[in-house]
């Protein structure tokens, strides 16, 4: 089948480029009627699918205007006919499901496609079911603001880089690594000298117990892989996450020796951990309404903070803690939600303050905190923005749209600066308090994380073995 042009993604959605012709199909049609006459229609009405479980997404990572890309389907009755609808106007001839259920219709996004969750209606008959493809398009921002900031970058391993966290006492960044599915064998805790990111140390976790697979048999369990990573200059120990045995960890700075690694089974599945060194707690957000406490002095478990969410109505559902920020001076404690909603907590009392929405974004997985000027930034995958809010009211002040699926953000006040990792398009950006990107350029891929150090910030990637850039860290200083 050849590629067609759909129609215009655009936000007036009156306007559209040629579409390939097809043969028509029945239609709906809105009649102007007599007052004395019944509406009528063309379409048919005939026998539904009711037991219809299929689904459809668009087939590549990231889409951007002037892309073609494919829209493939599973999960269909054999021999179903398909059309794409948007803006009304069909974006294909019909297609017909092969007989794994299967479908695949390649779709030309218009050049003039507006950045956001385009709503693609997938229409089937023989027989007739319908479902909804938010096919998102992300903004892809110009390289600009290079002479701006100073880069100095590092082999650390073959991809698999998750998280950085800087030790002022220690004049350190620690960087975990993980690499492959269950049960994972290849990870590292690693430590890197601050200014010249050489590695000084490096250790691979204990083994895991063994684990029972989907039937009940025992499998091997891999090591205790780290994801997540916060340091505790006042005990001089590295905290980290073992999300796939849903428990943390406790390494000595030093030498990474392992201080204490407590059992399976301790924390649901943990991801951020941030530290409060004046009041010994660790703090881990666990992907639902709870964040987990630890004594940094025990290292023990002291208690559990509950968020309830706001939202209200049948698409809601409950807060999903991600990524934490932490302002010790106010002591306050805030974590973003997959939800796009934001929790603010007291870290000494524990107490949740508030909690609101933010209006707007989709898939909320980054949050930073200026204290300076009282605003949070808060980076959205699903809906490719950096949200600045104003984390008194939550009022959204500004919103930048920054590239395909920003991840994580982090505050850099020397610079006054907030930097993002847009996983998906692999590029950084740099933006002010006021919602204004200043630098943007090309990242080593499937940026991860970033987090701030005495003087600039870190960037860790991903992205494949294969690729000579994968497993880098990158220092970015603002000149």
């Amino acid at each position: 089948m050849g590629v067609v042009v759909a129609a215009a993604l655009s936000a007036c959605g009156s306007q559209t480029v040629p579409v390939a012709q097809a043969p028509q199909q029945a239609q709906v049609v809105a009649l102007q009627a007599a007052p004395t006459e019944q509406p009528r229609t063309l379409a048919q009405f005939a026998a539904v699918d009711n037991r219809f479980t299929g689904q459809a997404r668009a087939g590549a990572p990231v889409v951007y205007a002037g892309d073609v890309v494919p829209i493939n389907g599973s999960q269909f009755k054999p021999g179903q006919m398909v059309t794409l609808i948007y803006e009304g106007q069909p974006l294909a001839a019909p297609v017909a499901v092969d007989a794994q259920g299967k479908f695949s219709v390649p779709v030309q996004i218009p050049a003039q496609a507006q950045p956001g969750r385009h709503p693609v209606v997938v229409s089937a008959t023989g027989p007739n079911a319908a479902m909804v493809v938010a096919l998102k398009v992300s903004p892809k921002l110009a390289a600009s603001g290079q002479e701006r900031f100073a880069l100095q970058s590092a082999k650390v391993a073959e991809g698999g880089l998750y998280q950085s966290a800087y030790s002022a006492k220690s004049g350190a960044v620690f960087v975990t690594r993980a690499a492959g599915r269950p049960p994972v064998a290849q990870s590292e805790l690693v430590k890197l000298d601050a200014q010249s990111l050489q590695v000084l140390a490096r250790i691979t976790p204990a083994q895991a117990p063994e684990r029972k697979d989907r039937e009940g048999k025992m499998q091997p369990g891999g090591v205790f892989a780290v994801y997540g990573v916060g340091v505790d200059d006042a005990r001089g120990t590295v905290w980290v996450s073992n999300t796939r045995q849903n428990t943390v960890a406790v390494y000595r700075q030093s030498d990474l020796r392992l201080l204490k690694q407590l059992p399976p089974q301790s924390v649901g599945h943990p991801r951020d951990v941030v530290i409060d060194g004046r009041l010994g707690k660790a703090f881990v957000s666990t992907v639902s309404p709870k964040i987990e406490v630890f004594d940094t002095r025990t290292m023990q478990k002291a208690g559990t903070i509950e968020i309830q969410s706001t939202l209200r109505g049948a698409a809601a559902r409950g807060f999903a803690s991600m990524s934490l920020a932490l302002d010790a001076a106010s002591g306050k404690l805030f974590a973003v939600s997959s939800t796009g909603e934001v929790a603010v907590i007291d870290a000494k009392s524990q107490r949740v303050e508030r909690v609101f929405a933010i209006e707007g974004v989709t898939g909320s997985s980054g949050v930073a905190y200026d204290a300076r000027s009282g605003r949070l930034f808060v980076a959205s995958q699903g809906s490719d923005d950096v949200a600045i809010v104003d984390a008194a009211t939550g009022r959204l002040l500004h919103r930048a749209l920054v590239g395909a699926s920003p991840l994580n953000v982090a505050f850099d006040p020397a610079s006054g600066l907030a930097y993002v990792v847009n996983r998906a398009g692999s590029t950084i950006a740099a933006l002010n308090a006021e919602g204004q990107v200043v630098g943007n350029w090309a990242s080593g891929p499937q940026p991860n994380h970033i987090s701030v150090g005495g003087q600039g910030v870190y960037v860790v990637n991903s992205g494949p073995a294969s690729h000579p850039d994968s497993g880098q860290i990158t220092r970015i200083q603002a000149r």
